[in-house]
């Protein structure tokens, strides 16, 4: 366990020493801190023209006019930012050669991807604890529902894992970043678009797509409804990604 350690310390130290951690740091915030603002007056807006309805007032919800909004467009941010991040775990030691330190080292491949994992998910939390400010105004100027946005938290979290899993494969796959990242968001926005397919399919083959894309699991649980079956969809999701990494990096052991 101290190797993994020792591994995500590594990476995620490489993130705040490389322009590319930092890039995607600021501009997540500066993104995210547009939309907050964005939807923080529109909802004013809305709330002070219900006022003069009352039959409108009950339809303003901070849930579906705010938090929920804002939650679903940090989840399209990380679409883009989680392959960017990903790109470089194994394609740059491939391309430095400095995986065949690795691999000669005492530690297996299975500890490598952890390590590196938890590195890259180390990096993204800080990203995400970004906005915990953000909802700590809306406590400040009224009373959001605190069980939907540790919800909405825990799903950008598995969210974030499932993306940056995906991109580590493709990391592994290839010495080009740029390769891996083009990869990586297209696998992503594949699983991402499969939820439309309930609707072009037939509705055997539809509902079974749709049940593979990540945005079906997605809502229900942003919304505090946590189901096992959306749970188990994401640990087996990750878990089943993180094997694939660990069995090519195990590949280039025996090369």
């Amino acid at each position: 366990m101290r190797a993994v350690l020792a591994i995500g310390r590594r990476e995620l130290q490489g993130f705040f020493a490389t322009p590319v951690g930092w890039l995607c740091l600021t501009g997540f915030s500066i993104i995210t801190g547009f939309f907050f603002a964005m939807m923080t007056a529109e909802f004013s807006i809305q709330a002070s023209k219900a006022a003069y309805n009352p039959y409108a007032a009950e339809q303003i919800n901070l849930n579906d006019w705010l938090v929920l909004p804002f939650f679903a467009n940090t989840a399209v941010i990380l679409l883009m930012l989680c392959p960017a991040l990903s790109m470089r775990l194994f394609a740059e030691d491939r391309k430095q050669h400095s995986i065949e330190l690795l691999l000669s080292s005492p530690i297996s491949s299975g500890q490598i991807v952890l390590g590196k994992f938890l590195g890259v998910m180390g990096f993204v939390s800080v990203m995400l604890a970004t906005t915990v400010p953000l909802m700590g105004m809306l406590y400040w100027l009224t009373t959001p529902d605190t069980g939907v946005l540790l919800s909405s938290y825990l799903s950008i979290f598995l969210l974030a894992a499932s993306f940056l899993s995906v991109g580590m494969l493709t990391s592994a796959m290839t010495e080009n970043q740029i390769v891996a990242l083009v990869t990586g968001f297209g696998m992503l926005l594949l699983l991402w678009v499969l939820s439309w397919a309930d609707t072009i399919a037939g509705p055997g083959l539809g509902d079974f797509l749709a049940a593979l894309s990540m945005l079906s699991h997605l809502e229900q649980l942003m919304k505090g409804l946590l189901h096992l079956n959306d749970a188990v969809y994401f640990l087996s999701f990750v878990s089943f990604f993180l094997f694939a990494t660990t069995q090519r990096v195990e590949a280039y052991r025996w090369r």
